[in-house]
């Protein structure tokens, strides 16, 4: 089976379901995906600025530290100023892609995204938005305003287990903004969260063949990391094998898109996104938010590099990427169709 998805990039189903259940295959399927990076997106590892600008957020969803129902969270939200000047420092520092991501709300009207985007395009950035839900006119003119990506992962394909998991949300919402985004143009990014409490492996082969439906860009994938102060916070946390063995199957599946080493995966295992990008992971988003916003972002506890500064995490994610051989990439890492 691995070598039928190396050749072809396809499995069924049941074939999915297998190879997320078995131990056996794993190393065969790392190797394989691995193998696949190499051939199809090459040896660079390219690195997109996370700038977390806001996390006022009006959703609820069970698992996230920001959930609007959280009281212990200290809100904040930047001018467009602050924006800016981080995404200057984060060009300077060699950033050719910055990745603006915030909660979902409308702290930032259209007009003031536009402004930002103008601001950002000005600077000579790539620019991938992860601002969550919206209209297809507010897609539409943030793609005008010179967005090139959006990052908006389904977390699952259960639609009943989505809407449990983010209460007051609508799965077909959710798909229906993808669908927008495919619609305008944008470079899409999406991804799911592996051991969601009621997932099955089912549902994980189901998401893993709609990554592959939508011709998914980018695909990010990582563990379920309980957050104390949501209602999930007693559950177990996410198998680092088994988001190890999706983002894997990913690659087999879609072997030309951009694969990021999640930081989620680090929480779990300290060397995780270097493991990571030895399974099929091209790209790593080291955090080039600065100041008192760097540690309030709290989707979940154990943050990587919380208490570093932007040109640190840089330099030392830098070196770690080269002990494995692999060079740091100099353009702006858009997918290249095969």
């Amino acid at each position: 089976m691995v070598e039928k998805a190396r050749l072809s990039h396809r499995l069924t189903h049941g074939e999915l379901v297998t190879l997320l259940a078995g131990g056996g295959a794993d190393g065969a399927l790392f190797a394989a995906a691995d193998r696949v990076r190499r051939e199809q997106v090459g040896e660079e590892v390219h690195l997109r600025g996370l700038i977390e600008f806001s996390n006022l957020c009006r959703q609820d969803c069970l698992y996230c530290g920001l959930r609007r129902s959280n009281p212990g969270v200290r809100r904040f939200q930047l001018a467009i100023g602050e924006i800016l000047e981080m995404a200057r420092e984060a060009a300077e520092s060699g950033y050719r892609t910055v990745v603006l991501q915030s909660g979902e709300s409308a702290a930032y009207p259209t007009g003031a995204m536009v402004e930002l985007l103008h601001g950002l395009k000005a600077l000579g950035l790539t620019v991938a938005l992860s601002v969550g839900e919206k209209t297809r006119r507010e897609y539409e003119a943030y793609r005008r305003a010179g967005a090139d990506r959006y990052l908006l992962r389904i977390e699952t394909t259960d639609a009943r287990l989505y809407e449990r998991m983010s209460p007051g949300m609508s799965w077909a919402n959710r798909v229906r903004c993808l669908m927008d985004l495919r619609r305008l143009g944008y470079e899409v990014g999406t991804g799911c969260l592996v051991g969601l409490p009621g997932q099955s492996l089912a549902s994980l082969a189901d998401d893993l063949l709609f990554f592959q439906a939508l011709d998914a860009d980018m695909v990010g994938i990582g563990p379920f990391i309980p957050n104390p102060e949501t209602p999930l916070g007693a559950a177990a946390p996410g198998s680092l094998a088994l988001s190890m063995k999706m983002m894997a199957l990913a690659r087999l599946l879609l072997p030309d898109i951009n694969i990021p080493a999640t930081t989620a995966m680090e929480v779990l295992h300290p060397q995780g996104r270097l493991l990571a990008l030895m399974r099929g992971a091209n790209v790593a988003m080291p955090n080039a938010t600065s100041g008192p916003a760097r540690s309030l972002y709290a989707l979940y506890p154990g943050k990587v590099c919380a208490q570093e500064t932007p040109r640190h995490c840089r330099s030392c994610f830098g070196e770690k990427i080269q002990s494995l051989g692999r060079p740091i990439g100099t353009g702006n890492g858009a997918r290249i169709r095969s």
